[in-house]
């Protein structure tokens, strides 16, 4: 008896054991350990997810006269590219698109007078300056468009390459010729 005793813990100790280490997962995968899609299926998904209408916040009047000076309409960038603005029913919302990226995007002030809109839940911003603009990813960390030009921003670069601003390290230049020494 006391032999069959000792065989049966022998046999039933390492079953034990394995019974108390951790069943393997059958859940789904997670964002962290699935694969990711390739960049056509990106693109795919990207274009038919549908854009909410309904922000979840009230834009101030500040950023409505913002909104008032975005430049609309298909605006052509370097390399070929080009960005697409369009308004949204909400006053103040855009739909801004490029190569397969669609950013809902709504103003934001900016301390500079740069026209700046921002979609915080995919973290892009479009940039809007006086002779060019720009669209950029920030969770990608890169541009997605640059020097993206309609005709009023091509026209400021044109009179800055004809009349450029003067730096600040050049020597100022005197308002008034110098006077010429009085005869004696």
């Amino acid at each position: 008896m006391r032999k069959t005793l000792a065989v049966l813990c022998l046999v039933l100790l390492p079953a034990v054991a394995l019974a108390q280490t951790a069943p393997k997962s059958t859940a789904k995968p997670t964002a962290k350990n699935s694969k990711r899609l390739a960049p056509s299926a990106q693109k795919a998904v990207e274009e038919n997810t549908p854009i909410e209408d309904e922000p979840g916040f009230v834009l101030s009047p500040e950023d409505l006269a913002v909104a008032g000076q975005v430049y609309v309409g298909e605006i052509p960038c370097e390399l070929g590219a080009s960005v697409r603005i369009t308004p949204l029913k909400l006053d103040g919302f855009f739909l801004v698109a490029t190569k397969g990226y669609r950013y809902r995007m709504h103003p934001v002030e900016s301390r500079t007078g740069a026209v700046r809109l921002e979609d915080p839940k995919r973290g892009a911003m479009w940039l809007q300056l006086g002779n060019k603009s720009m669209l950029m990813s920030q969770k990608l960390g890169q541009r997605l468009a640059d020097d993206c030009m309609n005709p009023a921003q091509k026209a400021v670069t044109e009179a800055l390459k004809a009349n450029p601003v003067p730096s600040i390290l050049d020597a100022p230049t005197p308002l008034l010729p110098p006077a010429a020494p009085a005869a004696k």
